[in-house]
Formats: structure tokens, C-alpha cells, sequence
């Protein structure tokens, strides 16, 4: 099963999402369901992909969770709950609970809009870790350079836990990179509990001007980092429209993938996924 385990559905028109507002994002700035990506993953030989929050609420969550018990090919949910709720075992036991609940396989908080940049680390936010542990779920960490002591520090904290580093961290590839950037993704690799999304890399370069091979010495430092079994590819649709086409995202990383090893890049695109989530 070849799958994409990232990628979003949103109506600008039904809700607000606070960090679409800037201007450069108007092109993504209309409705994505599942009617959309259904004709790109036939297009691109993808089976299944995983569904992840776009805005810190509850009802989106619920939603996503409707979508995937309609959706065959939507194989699992990263949804998004308040980690500081103080009955949030409830509120998982709820969610698990409703149509396609069985569907919920991570948990994800944008952390990098946090100003705090230890907002993982407060105690609330350890505690609500700790509930979504307890549901078997997965947490996907949403950081930058910024936040990644903290993230650090949260993965060696809960060692049974399962981690997911989305984006590869958001690394500065249209600055060229940075020394801080690969010392701590390395740091995080260490932790044997945290897989590496290969996902969103080229709009973290200069949307009109990259290619593979520019994205390719931040691929191969994340495969030095996490090794060919916690790397896992998604494709960051449709954010990814800003830099180039469902295809050409997709190309592109398997290009890079591909050279640093045939077993790497059929890895990142399946089994890397289905383990990291524990999905069906």
C-alpha cells in the first residue's frame, strides 16, 4: 500500500484558519475536500492517504473523522485536541467512539505559533501527552529550529511513546540551510521513538525556483538522522500548490528518496507509515 501521510481538507468559507490570512497564500486560500485529492492519488498511484488538523478545534477534528468513515481511502486521522483539558481522556474515549473514530491515529498542536518556545514543556501540556499515550495514539510534533529543544526533551521523556516530526521541521531551504536546523533534527533523530515526515520541504524553498536536487542535502541529512525505517513521505497537500503540482511535489521527493536507496524510498512511501501509526 502506497500512502500519503500528510495531507488536509479545509472551506475557508465554514471556518477560520488564522494562518492562511497572509497574502502570498491566497492561491490556497478555497475549499479542498475529498473530491479533489480523490482524482490526484489515482493520478500518482497512491492507495491511501492520512488526513491532519489544520486549525486548533475540536470540531474539525470530529469532522475529519466523519470524512474518513466516508472515505475508504482516507486510512487515518491526525486530529487536534486541547492538551491542556483536564478531562481530555474523555474527550478521546468520546472521539474514539463516533463513526470513523477508529480512524483517530495521532494527535497534532501547531506548537510552532505558540510564542512560548517550551510551550511543550509546561505541565499541562506534559499531562494531555500523557492521555493521548494512554490511547495508544501517536502525537505529531509541528515545530521549527525554534521549538525542537523542547520536542527533544518531550521524546525522552515518554520513551514508549510514538513521535511524528512533521515536515522535517520546517528546515530554511531557501536561506540555504542552518548549522542549528541539522545539529538539533539530528538531536531529535537520537530518540529512537520519533519518526520524520519527508513532507512539505518545497515551500520551505523559493516556491518558483527549486528542483529535487535542492531538496535533496536536506532529504539525505533527515535519512543520516531517522535511517531508512522512520522516515515517512506525505505529500502536504494542498499547501503544496504553492510550489508546484500534486505530481511534481511527489517526483521530487521520490527522486530523492530513490537515490539514496530503493529500500528508503519504499519505506517512506508504506510500511514507515503504517508502523509509526499503527494503522489497519
Amino acid at each position: 500500500m502506497i500512502i500519503d501521510a500528510h495531507q488536509h481538507f479545509w472551506d475557508p468559507a465554514r471556518a477560520d484558519y488564522p494562518w492562511m490570512n497572509a497574502p502570498e497564500l491566497a492561491p490556497i486560500r478555497r475549499s479542498f475536500g475529498p473530491a479533489d485529492l480523490a482524482p490526484l492519488l489515482k493520478e500518482n498511484g497512491i492507495d491511501a492517504s492520512i488526513v491532519v488538523q489544520c486549525r486548533s478545534a475540536l470540531d474539525e477534528t470530529e469532522e475529519f473523522l466523519r470524512i474518513a468513515h466516508a472515505t475508504p481511502s482516507v486510512i487515518g486521522v491526525v486530529g487536534w485536541v486541547d492538551l491542556t483539558d483536564g478531562a481530555l481522556g474523555d474527550t478521546l474515549d468520546r472521539l474514539r467512539a463516533v463513526p470513523g473514530g477508529n480512524k483517530l491515529v495521532g494527535i497534532r498542536h501547531q506548537v510552532h505559533d505558540e510564542a512560548d518556545p517550551d510551550w511543550l514543556l509546561r505541565e499541562d501540556v506534559q499531562r494531555g501527552l500523557t492521555a493521548v499515550f494512554a490511547h495508544d495514539l501517536a502525537y505529531d510534533f509541528l515545530v521549527r529550529s525554534r521549538e525542537l529543544p523542547a520536542a527533544i526533551t518531550t521524546a525522552q521523556a515518554f520513551p514508549q511513546a510514538r513521535f511524528v516530526l512533521d515536515h522535517a521541521a520546517k528546515p530554511p531551504i531557501a536561506g540555504g540551510g542552518s548549522t542549528e536546523w541539522s545539529d538539533r533534527i539530528a538531536a531529535l533523530g537520537a530518540c529512537g521513538n520519533v519518526w520524520c515526515k519527508i513532507s512539505g520541504l518545497a515551500t520551505e524553498a523559493v516556491w518558483n525556483d527549486w528542483d529535487a536536487e535542492r531538496l535533496l542535502p536536506f532529504v539525505q541529512h533527515a535519512a543520516r538522522c531517522f535511517g531508512e525505517d522512520r522516515l515517512i513521505y506525505g505529500s502536504d497537500w494542498p499547501v503544496c500548490l504553492l510550489a508546484g503540482s500534486y505530481g511534481e511535489i511527489k517526483d521530487a521527493l521520490e527522486a530523492c528518496l530513490a537515490k539514496i536507496g530503493p529500500q528508503v524510498r519504499d519505506k517512506a512511501f508504506g510500511v514507515n507509515a503504517r508502523v509509526a501509526y499503527r494503522l489497519a
